[in-house]
C-alpha cells in the first residue's frame, strides 16, 4: 500500500503544480488549449495560446529543494521528447500558429501554497 500512497501523493503534488502554472498563464492573458494531451510518445502538460503564439509548457513541481528546482529536471532527453510531442500535437490538430514557444514552469509547493517561476523559450 505504501507505493500507492506515494504515487497518489506525487500525483496530487503534480496536479497542484499544474493548477498553479495554469493560473499564472491565465493571469498573463493566455488561453488553455489542451491539458495533459497524450499520444504514444508521451504527454504535454499544458498547451496555451495568446495572439499568434502557441506555448507548450512542461510543468515541474517540487516540494523541496533537495533535488534542485524544477527547471533543472528538464534534461536534454526530455527536451527532445517535448519537441517530438509538439510536432505530433501540431500534426494531429493541424494547428498553424504564427510562432511556437517551449516554456518550463518551475513550481515550488509548500504549506499548501505554490510559487511559480516561468521560463519562457526554455528549450
Amino acid at each position: 500500500m505504501r507505493v500507492r500512497d506515494s504515487s497518489d501523493r506525487r500525483a496530487a503534488v503534480g496536479r497542484l503544480g499544474e493548477d498553479a502554472a495554469l493560473r499564472a498563464y491565465l493571469e498573463r492573458g493566455f488561453r488553455l488549449v489542451a491539458r495533459n494531451w497524450r499520444c504514444a510518445l508521451g504527454e504535454l502538460d499544458l498547451v496555451l495560446e495568446r495572439a499568434d503564439v502557441l506555448v507548450f509548457c512542461e510543468v515541474k513541481t517540487r516540494r523541496g529543494s533537495a533535488f534542485g528546482g524544477g527547471f533543472e529536471a528538464v534534461t536534454r532527453t526530455k527536451r527532445r521528447t517535448l519537441r517530438r510531442l509538439a510536432e505530433a500535437y501540431l500534426q494531429s490538430t493541424q494547428a498553424r500558429p504564427g510562432r511556437v514557444r517551449f516554456d518550463v514552469a518551475s513550481v515550488a509547493v509548500g504549506a499548501g501554497r505554490a510559487s511559480v517561476e516561468l521560463f519562457e523559450d526554455a528549450l
